[in-house]
């Protein structure tokens, strides 16, 4: 794969796609490699020209002598993209690479067009923590962290999966003990929080329900900083996103950067409704969680299999895929609209999304209140009795 120099390091790139279209620039995490994004780059590459790199550091890139910290690694990027001749892109960053997305979008908006953080934080402290793991992998290698770590990127039921297995190895075996030990103590030393509110692009933060390493009320915490981002949960997911859970990445990018049908084209040339279909189950599995989507179609059978790609395509492709208003939004709609119309199964069913959507059990209660208003105190009655049945003690 080619290389440049950029902004004093030696960065190792790929580029796939179409050369006029859009451009993706991803960002990878501590301790992986521009592979990380392979599966991305597959679904997206029909439509995006996506751009990856080793961070410096980590795979090919060199690493420098001296410390760095995260505005650095922003600057890395911002160099690479012009030294490429792209003046400006979509950025996808996860983990480190999110919080390099971060400083990136602060100090150069001129760049970044729409923004997508996955599974990151803006602040990461203990900072001793970052110190001893550096300290650690410099005495003894990356075989002395690879367990742990991956342990905490993967859910349990991941942790032998083929994806897993590859990412442990590239920990091991092509990232440097030193470029490794850098980023930590650059992520330790590292503070965004009163820099992103001064972030333009339109920005989707993503977190992981189960990651242990950069939990959801981190990417919370980014979206309340940022104007106008929306903040999505991807239920039984750990930190490595991207390969744990890379059709759900995929279709919440495409969504976010305007829709699969337009943006990114089926690759096989059909495109069409099957392709409208295939955005929309995407969608639904984000928001309802795989295992409640799966028992919806598998409940629907042959006969109800025609009307369950009616709803993915409209519902959740053309309501839920609409920009327009965010998803916690939406969610409150669905709750106030079941609620009043006595929908209990389809109450039910929105309402843990809801919670992961970033309505809180407060703002639940003031909702169902207001509708009881217009829609009559039974529907409110039911709803109340409804969330008690659902969420139990939860709520306590």
């Amino acid at each position: 794969m080619p290389t440049i120099e950029a902004n004093g390091v030696t960065l190792n790139y790929r580029i796939d796609g179409p050369p006029d279209a859009p451009v993706i620039a991803f960002s990878n995490s501590l301790g992986t490699t521009l592979a990380m994004w392979d599966a991305q780059v597959a679904a997206l590459s029909g439509g995006f020209r996506c751009l990856r790199y080793d961070t410096r550091g980590h795979g090919q890139s060199s690493l420098p002598r001296g410390k760095f910290s995260v505005e650095v690694l922003a600057e890395d990027l911002a160099a690479l993209m012009e030294g490429l001749g792209i003046g400006h892109a979509h950025v996808v960053g996860l983990s480190l690479g999110g919080m390099t997305g971060q400083a990136l979008a602060a100090a150069r908006p001129d760049l970044v067009d729409r923004l997508i953080l996955v599974a990151t934080s803006s602040y990461l402290p203990p900072v001793d923590l970052w110190l001893d793991r550096a300290q650690m992998v410099r005495a003894r290698g990356m075989g002395s962290v690879a367990e742990n770590v991956v342990g905490r990127w993967f859910t349990p039921l991941n942790q032998t999966s083929d994806g897993a297995l590859a990412t442990r190895r590239r920990l091991e075996e092509e990232i440097s003990p030193e470029g490794y030990a850098a980023c930590c103590e650059a992520i330790g030393a590292m503070d965004l929080r009163e820099r992103i509110g001064a972030v333009t692009a339109p920005t989707l933060v993503i977190s992981g329900g189960a990651d242990p390493s950069t939990p959801p009320i981190m990417g919370e915490e980014i979206a309340a900083r940022i104007p106008g981002a929306e903040f999505i949960v991807v239920p039984e997911t750990a930190h490595m996103i991207a390969v744990e859970r890379a059709e759900t990445l995929n279709g919440l990018i495409l969504s976010f950067l305007g829709g699969s049908a337009a943006a990114a084209p089926d690759r096989t040339g059909s495109g069409g409704p099957a392709t409208e279909i295939a955005d929309g189950l995407g969608r639904s599995r984000t928001l309802l969680g795989d295992a409640e989507a799966d028992r919806i179609r598998a409940e629907a059978g042959a006969f109800g299999a025609p009307w369950q790609d009616f709803v993915a395509r409209y519902a959740f492709g053309e309501a839920w895929g609409d920009e327009t208003l965010p998803w916690k939004t939406r969610s409150l709609v669905t709750l106030a609209l079941t609620a009043a119309l006595g929908q209990e199964d389809e109450f039910k069913l929105h309402l843990r999304p809801a919670l992961r959507n970033g309505v809180t059990p407060d703002e639940l209660r003031s909702l169902l209140k207001h509708s009881a208003v217009y829609a009559g105190l039974p529907a409110g009655t039911a709803a109340f009795r409804w969330v008690r049945e659902v969420l139990g003690e939860e709520l306590a």
